[in-house]
């Protein structure tokens, strides 16, 4: 497996970060071709851990078929919250070929999902690249979104132009002492700024069909977290002083203690539905318009997918 799709990464311009790769802003710079891991343990075979058609995205993602999820094991951050953390920190997953991913996008499509929905893809963007070359010349059309943590590089980014349409990256904290505590992710909130900046140079203003579904531009995902209205007032604050109305922001208040959230009091407990009321508001009075917003509920075990592989 290693063998053929390290040939199949011969021709791409990629495949001198894998051999050193800095694919985010980690830089461990260790070898994945010859076997090195580095920080999210990812080697040079993707991967992935569920193929689906998702009903509980934005409305304008899911639609009436469902968004074309593939998510990927793995991880470049190390949230003690993650609700996926059995693949993206336990490495849960099957490994499939670059031209095996290509059938599988070409599949979803098949199916009816309105989109391809890459699911934390950081670190195979090289792969996904050549596997999305490849399903395009035999028929890919729908819409590609790359839902991601926002915590890469700009190269990372630059490279994935004319290959993305839809960019859906969170952008979870303001001050570093959360990313640190949180994630382990150092300078998250001026990395994760500069990269979504990128993403919007790229893909431009939002833009739906006469069906309402999404199809060029960028949504901007915040996660609330207990505890941190503060935190969640100054991110609504940058992106709309510094966006305005060319993106849509997503305001999430699904937040599930789970995995190691057990071990930080201050967040082993649900969201203050009054804090993300507040949140609500506060976005109102600032004049934004373009904003998606959860009903109650939405805090369950029940949304969480289930990574039992059969559906790979």
């Amino acid at each position: 497996m290693i063998n053929k799709d390290t040939d199949e990464l011969n021709n791409s311009s990629f495949l001198s970060v894998l051999e050193k790769c800095s694919l985010c802003p980690r830089r461990c710079y260790v070898n994945r071709l010859d076997g090195e891991l580095g920080f999210c343990t990812a080697s040079v075979d993707v991967k992935i851990a569920k193929v689906s058609l998702h009903q509980w995205e934005e409305p304008c993602i899911s639609g009436t078929f469902g968004s074309g999820t593939v998510f990927f094991s793995n991880c470049n951050l190390n949230c003690v919250f993650c609700q996926n953390h059995t693949i993206s920190q336990e490495g849960t997953g099957k490994i499939v070929s670059i031209d095996g991913l290509s059938e599988i996008f070409l599949e979803q499509q098949m199916r009816g999902a309105h989109n391809i929905n890459l699911v934390t893809p950081t670190h195979y963007v090289p792969q996904i690249i050549e596997a999305l070359k490849i399903a395009k010349n035999r028929g890919l059309t729908i819409p590609i979104l790359y839902n991601s943590n926002a915590y890469e590089s700009i190269d990372t980014i630059k490279a994935l132009s004319g290959f993305i349409d839809v960019y859906l990256p969170d952008l979870k904290y303001y001050k570093n002492k959360y990313a640190l505590k949180y994630s382990k992710a150092p300078n998250y909130f001026n990395i994760a700024s500069e990269v979504i900046t990128e993403m919007i140079s790229q893909v431009g203003e939002v833009k739906f069909d006469d069906a309402g579904l999404i199809q060029k531009g960028v949504i901007i995902r915040h996660l609330m977290l207990p505890g941190l209205l503060f935190d969640s007032k100054k991110i609504v604050d940058f992106i709309y002083s510094t966006f305005h109305d060319s993106v849509y922001i997503s305001l999430m208040n699904q937040y599930t203690p789970m995995h190691k959230a057990t071990k930080y009091p201050e967040i082993n407990k649900p969201l203050n539905p009054n804090h993300y009321d507040t949140l609500i508001d506060y976005c109102i009075n600032l004049g934004i318009t373009k904003c998606f917003i959860q009903e109650s509920g939405t805090a369950s075990i029940d949304f969480v997918p289930d990574f039992d592989l059969n559906d790979v």
